[in-house]
């Protein structure tokens, strides 16, 4: 190839070289030897590469369910952003902090994207590891050098599904909130109770992991009180998908029976009949983000921690105004 492009061969490995080093070399010449590399069908040696750098170009995305919709988007967001980096995102379900020890030490990844971690997943990862946690507690990365998180707004977005129902007249609201110990869901409740101060709250626990049956038979408890509240925010959609069964089978209309808010925005809130009120997490924005913080890391860059993602209520058919 150096005989084709009449350069030397220390001039191929620089215009190869993923260190860097192909600013050395003129554009002229770059494409003179990437001219030769098509014509004789040349591909650089991916594991070689990987070898002389000590980087596999691989990062863990590790998620609580791979079944969740909203990781989906997270997932996509990743991928998408990760080609523009030379990276590929590898992901990982219902991990633990043994698994992610392991990631860290066997020279795996390169770097971790940890997203909505329950507290009890993390344990101690190698500080040697560039990690970046999303949709996560602050303090995980506060103070650590190759750490960041990227955050959501989830606290605010709870707070404007519950003034959207107050706004509608609806001075009792039912929360079915998940039992998770993720930062998540604990800053959805602090957005929830403050929003609702003067409000009356009737809350009910949802194990998130247990999907649609455990959220229709949590929904159900919550519907058939003989109080039962006439506006029910969600700690998620498919939370709220449980709630739309419940209803019917109890009767009841949306949103002329009971109003209803969720929270993620997936693709089938806007399937469902009616359509649903929900707070817009933007899951392939923090996946994006998740992913070009990493790769900064990845690179040497600062640890700078960026503001969290804003979130927007998405107005629908299922609330009215109380009767």
């Amino acid at each position: 190839m150096a005989r084709l492009a009449g350069v030397s061969q220390a001039t191929v490995s620089l215009v190869f070289s993923d260190g860097g080093g192909a600013h050395r070399v003129s554009e002229a010449t770059r494409e003179r030897v990437r001219d030769a590399a098509r014509t004789l069908g040349y591909r650089p040696h991916a594991a070689g590469r990987q070898l002389r750098l000590g980087r596999t170009s691989l990062v863990l995305l590790a998620v609580p369910n791979i079944l969740g919709p909203f990781f989906a988007r997270v997932l996509a967001g990743a991928h998408e952003e990760a080609g523009a980096h030379g990276l590929a995102v590898v992901v990982s379900s219902g991990w633990s902090s043994a698994t992610l020890a392991r990631a860290t030490t066997t020279s795996q990844f390169d770097g971790l994207l940890v997203c909505s971690p329950d507290d009890s997943q993390l344990g101690e990862l190698p500080e040697s590891t560039p990690v970046v946690f999303l949709d996560s507690d602050p303090a995980h990365a506060r103070g650590a050098a190759r750490r960041l998180t990227v955050g959501l707004d989830v606290a605010g977005g709870m707070r404007a599904a519950v003034e959207h129902l107050a706004s509608l007249g609806h001075r009792r609201i039912g929360h079915l909130r998940s039992t998770l110990s993720a930062h998540t869901f604990r800053a959805r409740q602090a957005g929830f109770e403050e929003a609702a101060r003067g409000l009356e709250v009737v809350e009910a626990g949802v194990a998130l992991n247990d999907g649609l049956p455990a959220a229709r038979a949590a929904a159900r408890s919550l519907l058939d009180r003989p109080d039962r509240p006439h506006a029910v925010v969600c700690d998620d959609d498919v939370v709220a998908a449980g709630l739309y069964r419940a209803a019917a089978e109890l009767g009841l209309r949306i949103p002329e029976d009971v109003s209803v808010v969720g929270m993620d925005d997936i693709a089938a809130a806007a399937l469902l009949t009616p359509p649903l009120t929900t707070v817009d997490l933007p899951g392939e924005l923090l996946g994006r983000r998740g992913v070009a913080a990493l790769a900064a890391l990845l690179a040497g860059g600062p640890a700078v921690e960026p503001e969290p993602l804003p979130t927007a209520l998405v107005v629908r058919g299922s609330t009215a105004t109380a009767r």
